[in-house]
């Protein structure tokens, strides 16, 4: 890694103060060079008021400057920043005497990435660090803050202790190997503890479809037959007219989508194409991504203005066994005796499925909806008291140490020798090693994916 000092803007331009942060073996020293004040000398973890001066000795601004001092900073070096007034012009000054005086820009992500490098978190906590900044709502904040704070490094540093402590007893049969009475790791212990550890793997693996969720909407499909008031729906639920609304059948024939919070949950709304028997190609593909959206959805709400017929009942209930099925009764201002025979037709044919009464054209029920959506998934005590997997890197390496431990698993069950176990059982290691980067050398590329969409300054 580069042992340069950088320098960069770390908040946005245009406001009442900016903040400019300086990194590296010359901060303090660079800094004392264009401030009014000795800074050279200063203790850490202290402010400092005066004037930035240009090198005609001219201010160009008041500013505040920060001192910290290495190990104890977000970077692990010495570091500066530099509070300033937020025009433009004035940063962009600042920005040029610190590079004048050897302060080159910084890369994105360099600063986090030089607090990986330093020890001062680790590689998943660095992930957090970007996941934090693009967080929109309570629950990415959470899922953010939890990983930042170390909550799932310290699952995985349970695991590998565990990991580490057979592979060793393994290698101590190997010290012994002319002694082949020697038995230092027991058998049984050992399959039943790698059963243990690789439940936990997949554990934490299928906790990825919800953390993913989280991070980038949970998509909720809006389903059902042509004019039963689907698009009126998806403008109610985002508060706006998002999709076009029609009194002629067919008007939707492709995928609307887009997004709103709920109780502090990101929702992914798609409306799709009214589901019927039709002779229009476009239309048709359109009926055709309306059930694909189904698969992929986590909650469906099934729009009916009507008496549905058994069997329409029992392939929406076919088409949504693994997900949330909310069926929505629209247009109840219009007939809430049909309404309500109606409901109670599906209650007693699904006494477990949610239903819910609405009228989508004048906005009655859908609080009510919008509660039932949000209180299907338990979403919201899932991310603040559990570890909940959001990356799909780290999902990718889980399933890869799964892989490793069944491989382990089965020469448990033949009868291989230990010197092959403990090198799978490395295998294991290694694959947690990589997600937060311990005692493991990570590929510059690896770096580079990770770090490429930080922000400049952070």
């Amino acid at each position: 890694m580069k042992k340069d000092t950088i320098s960069a803007l770390a908040t946005p331009v245009g406001g009442a103060i900016c903040v400019i942060r300086l990194s590296g073996p010359d901060a303090i020293s660079i800094a004392d060079t264009i401030f009014s004040r000795d800074i050279a000398t200063a203790k850490a973890n202290t402010l400092h008021y005066g004037e930035i001066m240009d090198d005609d000795r001219c201010v160009v601004d008041d500013v505040i400057i920060a001192v910290y001092r290495a190990p104890h900073s977000y970077t692990g070096e010495d570091s500066i920043e530099i509070s300033c007034h937020g025009s433009a012009y004035i940063v962009q000054q600042i920005l040029i005497l610190l590079e004048a005086h050897g302060a080159r820009p910084a890369e994105p992500g360099e600063y986090t990435r030089r607090a990986y490098i330093n020890g001062k978190m680790d590689l998943s906590q660095a992930e957090a660090v970007a996941d934090l900044i693009a967080s929109t709502n309570k629950a990415q904040h959470d899922l953010a803050i939890s990983q930042l704070k170390g909550h799932f490094s310290k699952e995985l540093d349970n695991l590998r202790e565990q990991l580490l402590k057979l592979t060793s007893l393994l290698e101590l049969e190997l010290d012994f190997s002319d002694h082949e009475e020697l038995e230092f790791a027991d058998r049984g212990e050992l399959d039943t503890l790698a059963h243990e550890i690789d439940n936990h793997i997949l554990n934490l693996a299928d906790s990825f479809k919800t953390g993913n969720a989280v991070k980038n909407g949970i998509p909720v499909a809006i389903v059902g037959k042509t004019n039963v008031g689907k698009s009126t729906l998806l403008n109610a639920l985002l508060h706006e007219d998002r999709a076009i609304v029609s009194d002629v059948h067919g008007t939707t024939r492709d995928i609307i989508e887009d997004t709103t919070t709920i109780n502090g949950l990101l929702f992914r709304f798609i409306d799709t194409a009214g589901l019927r028997k039709t002779d229009d190609t476009i239309e048709r593909i359109g009926i055709d991504r309306a059930l694909s959206t189904i698969n992929r959805a986590m909650v469906v709400l099934w729009v009916i203005d009507g008496m549905p017929t058994p069997e329409e009942l029992n392939d929406i209930q076919n088409r949504c066994k693994d997900k949330h099925l909310i069926i929505v009764v629209n247009k109840t201002d219009i007939d809430k005796d049909a309404s309500q025979a109606t409901c109670s037709f599906i209650a007693s044919s699904t006494p477990t499925t949610t239903i819910i009464k609405i009228s989508a054209k004048k906005g009655n029920g859908i609080q009510q909806l919008e509660d039932a959506i949000y209180n299907s998934l338990s979403l919201a005590e899932t991310t603040s008291a559990d570890v909940v997997v959001s990356s799909a890197r780290h999902y990718t390496i889980l399933m890869k140490a799964h892989d490793h431990l069944s491989a382990v698993i089965d020469k448990l069950s033949a009868g291989i020798s230990a010197d092959l176990l403990a090198e799978d059982l490395k295998l294991v290691i290694d694959d947690l090693a990589s997600i937060t980067g311990q005692d493991r050398i990570e590929s510059q590329e690896t770096l580079n994916f990770i770090f490429k969409n930080f922000c400049i300054g952070k």
